[in-house]
């Protein structure tokens, strides 16, 4: 006798009773109703071995074979769509994205056109920013070198108009304040409002502007919602911003990257001099001048300005005139800007003591009494002296007791003239670094032979330094760690952290060489080649002696679309589309093991089709 669990089969739960089964059988299939015929398709019953009962489609092939039949068909099908992208170009989808472009453009330009005469010119640097907006990864975040996509959210910097991840940003901001603020204490924390930069253009920001809401370019709107006809990250209302310099006008332009073009409106303004009637001018050019002398008087008060109408203050008087000196004595020809000077003689004039004469350089107003007369000190200047200015002050023989050099002890001599002489007591001094102390004299500094043991700022490097008082200076060695680009190395003293992002750009040009786009270094393998409006200077690859004129691309040509023109055995030239690198299907590809497998060889070659037979008619 089979055991019992034998009877249930193997793993797959009780058996079902005959009646179940054949209820089961008699029922119609979800979703069908019983009056439908089910197309002929008729169900039967299958006993598989010690497994139970299954259903069965009565097409004769297991539902293994017909799923790998339609794996293996949809894996055809995407290696003829690969083949074909391929060897087609991409013009007609890239014509449908610049169309696109400019429309999003031109509607952001709209009312600055419309409300202003503005020129195109005015707005390249703007229309610069936004192009990169829309190429895909032109846009690039110089902290993570990663492309900046539409629906991630950034920060941009008011200094440089760089846009970065508003999570990159953030942990730069974390991470500088942490730097900047780590040699202090806790009490001196927080006291002090320390910033931290931009990582491109090293703009300074207070912790206070710590970027923590995702913002639209202009800042009225959190959060703006994703708009395929909208510039990325744009609110697509009026930017608004005051002008930069300040002139009392906002930007008329929709909510844009970048900095915003000079102010557009026109004003009524005269020239610089004020002589010219007013005109109408840009108000981002409202300085202008007239091209007649300026006319205004000099500093000199002699000369007038012979130059054109200009901004600002005049320029020194050019002219040459001949100028006294400040005593009188001499006489030079100088510069009429510069009226006074200064001869090299002493003065010479005889005092009002009568013993004495003046010792000052060529001066103006009167010498001034003796420097000899009245209370006069002596050396150490503890007694005063009332005496004759021909005579000189005496010593007073007492100590002089001024403070020496060394700061602590004071001169032991006589009341003295001249400097006092160094001290030379012995003391116990203690070195810089407070390890050592020696008997030595006191004038001589004391430095021990100790190295400093202390980490440095880098976190990585000993101070090394002999006698260290505990400042420990930065650390002098180059930081060396590679950047994100991969390409260069951090040229930075040693530091803690991040390093900065490589300041280096690269070229990705097309290929012709005549489109030329620049991106952050490290981001050239991965960006996308310019679009190039040049043709395609390839010669052609088929009989016809110039191909199809179509836009600088990468790969092959497209297939030529033009007749073919070759004679035919009648005499009649061949009409079908050019047919010397056909597509054609290769025959004989063995049968695949799985749609794990990968094919050994294309599915579909390239290869010149022989013309077809003539189907002009003609009398028989």
């Amino acid at each position: 006798m089979e055991a019992p669990w034998r009877q249930r089969g193997r793993g797959r739960g009780r058996a079902r009773p005959a009646a179940a089964i054949a209820g089961a059988a008699a029922r119609p299939p979800p979703g069908r109703d019983r009056g439908e015929g089910g197309g002929g398709e008729c169900r039967v019953l299958r006993a598989w071995p010690a497994r139970g009962w299954r259903l069965r489609a009565g097409t004769g092939r297991p539902p293994r074979a017909k799923k790998f039949d339609e794996i293996k068909k949809a894996n055809q099908a995407a290696a003829k769509k690969l083949v074909e992208d391929q060897f087609s170009s991409s013009s007609e989808d890239d014509d449908e994205d610049e169309v696109k472009q400019g429309k999003i453009l031109a509607k952001t330009f709209t009312v600055y056109a419309s409300q202003t005469d503005g020129g195109a010119s005015e707005l390249e640097r703007t229309r610069q920013y936004m192009n990169e907006a829309f190429q895909s990864g032109a846009m690039t975040c110089l902290i993570c070198i990663a492309s900046v996509k539409r629906n991630q959210a950034v920060w941009s910097c008011c200094g440089c108009f760089c846009i970065f991840h508003l999570v990159c940003i953030q942990k730069w901001a974390k991470d500088s304040l942490f730097l900047v603020s780590s040699p202090l204490t806790d009490e001196d924390f927080g006291k002090k409002d320390y910033p931290w930069p931009c990582p491109k253009c090293r703009f300074e920001y207070k912790r206070s502007e710590t970027p923590s809401r995702y913002y639209c370019y202009c800042g009225k709107v959190e959060n703006p919602p994703l708009d395929p006809w909208l510039v990325p990250h744009s609110c697509g209302q009026i930017c608004e911003k005051e002008f930069k310099p300040p002139c009392g006008h906002k930007c008329l332009l929709l909510c844009h990257p970048g900095p915003c073009p000079p102010c557009p409106k026109m004003v009524k303004i005269t020239c610089h001099c004020k002589k010219a009637k007013p005109v109408a001018r840009r108000c981002s050019a409202k300085e202008w001048s007239c091209g007649l002398p300026c006319g205004q008087t000099l500093l000199c008060g002699q000369h007038t300005c012979e130059n054109p109408c200009h901004a600002g203050d005049c320029q020194p008087c050019p002219r040459v005139s001949k100028q006294r000196c400040i005593c009188g004595r001499q006489t030079a020809e100088r510069l009429c800007a510069s009226p006074q000077w200064q001869c090299d003689q002493v003065c010479g004039k005889p005092l009002s003591c009568g013993n004495h004469v003046c010792e000052r350089v060529c001066h103006a107003g009167p010498c001034g009494d003796c420097p000899r007369s009245g209370k006069r000190s002596c050396p150490c200047e503890k007694t005063k002296f009332i005496l004759p200015c021909t005579e000189d002050v005496p010593t007073c023989g007492d100590s002089c007791d001024k403070v020496l050099e060394c700061g602590i002890h004071k001169c032991s001599q006589r009341c003295h003239r001249g400097p006092c002489e160094i001290c030379r007591q012995e003391v116990e001094k203690q070195c810089r670094c407070g390890k050592h102390t020696k008997h030595m004299p006191c004038h001589k500094p004391y430095l021990c032979e100790t190295k400093c043991t202390k980490i440095r700022d880098c976190q990585k490097h000993q101070c090394r330094r002999k006698c260290c008082p505990g400042n420990c200076p930065p650390c002098d060695q180059v930081c060396g760690r590679t950047l994100g680009c991969r390409n260069h190395k951090c040229p930075s003293g040693c530091h803690r952290g991040s390093c900065n992002p490589c300041p280096e750009t690269v070229d990705v040009k097309c290929n012709c060489g005549k489109t030329v786009i620049k991106v952050p270094c490290g981001r050239e393998r991965t960006i996308k080649p310019p679009k190039c409006k040049q043709l395609c200077s390839r010669p052609p690859t088929c009989h016809h002696s110039t191909q199809e004129k179509h836009y600088c691309h990468f790969g092959r040509c497209p297939p030529c679309r033009q007749p073919c023109q070759k004679t035919l055995m009648c005499g009649h030239l061949c009409p079908v589309p050019c047919h010397d690198e056909a597509l054609v299907k290769q025959a004989g590809s063995h049968q695949s093991a799985g749609p794990w497998e990968q094919p050994s060889e294309p599915a579909f070659i390239q290869t010149a089709l022989p013309c077809p037979p003539c189907e002009v008619p003609i009398p028989v």
